[in-house]
């Protein structure tokens, strides 16, 4: 996710490494409304706020702005799950694709590009969900689409959702052929997929506050830089070595303000580049959920209704014919599991063909997926889970 032009960056917080949050031993289990906000955007308001009235009233602010569609999955035939019966969700495993935009200042229709695609993988017991990232750059087949006019091309995959939304057809084209380059690439069928962009992810992040996280090593941003004290975006190119007054995150857990939290989930500038990137973002998706999940949110009802409003103005979903309410309702065993954030490629750079291939790895954790299979999977290969402590704050 990239940010926008008009960034208003807090002062020198960035550069400190001292930690000025206060930890506590309990740790405190993220409500579904919480977890699903974190991805992108869906709420559900179910767990904490108390009672019929409030569950309607909350379910309302996040289900009233969300723009929907049918026709990424029902019209793309094969990519919806086929095993789930109309209208209905599965009562096994699911797929959620979540689209995070390249959207920046100025930008209209049919300019953006899918620069974070992830995988939610919830298991059939609908209590825990890992998450799986697919580098932007991976080279892939982008499929024809007679209907769109779009014809086959071999490039980075994150290019599919831009073609798909070119010529007036908007988010729903972009999300179909995505959607469709995605499934060929992986196998995998989904339940449900999920577009926000930048903007709208920034506003959740402000009804939020902040959030606080652990910087595991030192690096630089290509956005931001420091002139007399006060840091500043950096217009024009986006460089590929650190300028002289970059604005440099240092190691050290702390509060970030929603901008510099957000500039954190893009730095890549690193021996492990796009895959620091991921693990950045699934880092923050977590600790969106740990502050969602807290005493001073969950207290709150008119925070957690400017959150639930930020959300559903940004989300853009295809729920496979379920109604939206339903959809969210149906997840509520969410409430008591977990995010897991997983590697693929063995978390670094795997090069091919003018920019990144899957290895066979990670092509075998693409079928576990697709198979309902990848707790047992990941239990025979626990490598490709983040365990090292940085992927949660």
């Amino acid at each position: 996710m990239r940010g926008d032009r008009n960034a208003r960056p807090g002062q020198r917080s960035a550069q400190g490494g001292g930690g000025t949050g206060k930890k506590t031993s309990k740790r405190h289990k993220a409500p579904l409304w919480a977890k699903l906000l974190t991805t992108f955007g869906v709420i559900m308001a179910l767990v904490g706020v108390g009672g019929l009235v409030s569950v309607k009233y909350f379910l309302g602010q996040l289900t009233s702005n969300i723009q929907t569609t049918s026709s990424v999955l029902s019209a793309s035939g094969g990519l919806g799950n086929t095993n789930a019966k109309a209208g209905q969700l599965p009562k096994g495993a699911m797929n959620m694709l979540l689209l995070g935009l390249d959207t920046r200042t100025g930008w209209g229709d049919g300019e953006s590009r899918s620069d974070t695609i992830l995988i939610l993988h919830i298991t059939a017991s609908h209590d825990k969900a890992y998450m799986i990232s697919i580098p932007r750059d991976t080279v892939a087949t982008i499929p024809a689409d007679e209907e769109m006019g779009v014809r086959e091309q071999r490039t980075k995959i994150n290019a599919a959702y831009l073609f798909g939304s070119q010529g007036g057809r908007g988010w729903q084209g972009g999300a179909k052929l995505a959607t469709k380059a995605i499934h060929e690439l992986t196998g995998i069928e989904f339940d449900g997929v999920m577009v926000i962009d930048f903007n709208g992810f920034k506003g959740i992040l402000e009804a939020m506050g902040g959030v606080h996280l652990c910087v595991d090593k030192e690096m630089w941003s290509s956005h931001y830089l420091v002139k007399n004290g006060k840091i500043e975006y950096a217009h024009g190119a986006d460089p590929k070595s650190k300028p002289r007054d970059a604005l440099v995150f240092k190691k050290g857990c702390r509060n970030m303000q929603p901008w510099e939290a957000l500039e954190f989930s893009r730095l890549r500038h690193s021996t492990n580049g796009d895959y620091d990137r991921q693990r950045h973002q699934q880092q923050l998706l977590r600790a969106m959920a740990k502050k969602a999940s807290s005493a001073g949110i969950m207290g709150n009802p008119s925070k957690v209704a400017r959150i639930l409003s930020a959300a559903g103005k940004s989300l853009k979903m295809d729920t496979n014919g379920v109604p939206v309410d339903n959809f969210i309702f149906g997840l509520k065993g969410l409430a008591a599991g977990d995010l897991i954030p997983i590697k693929t490629n063995g978390g670094t750079f795997n090069g091919g063909d003018g920019g990144e291939a899957i290895s066979d790895d990670t092509r075998a954790l693409f079928e576990a997926t697709s198979a309902d299979k990848l707790p047992e999977f990941l239990l025979r290969h626990p490598e490709n889970v983040i365990t090292d402590g940085s992927a949660a704050s």
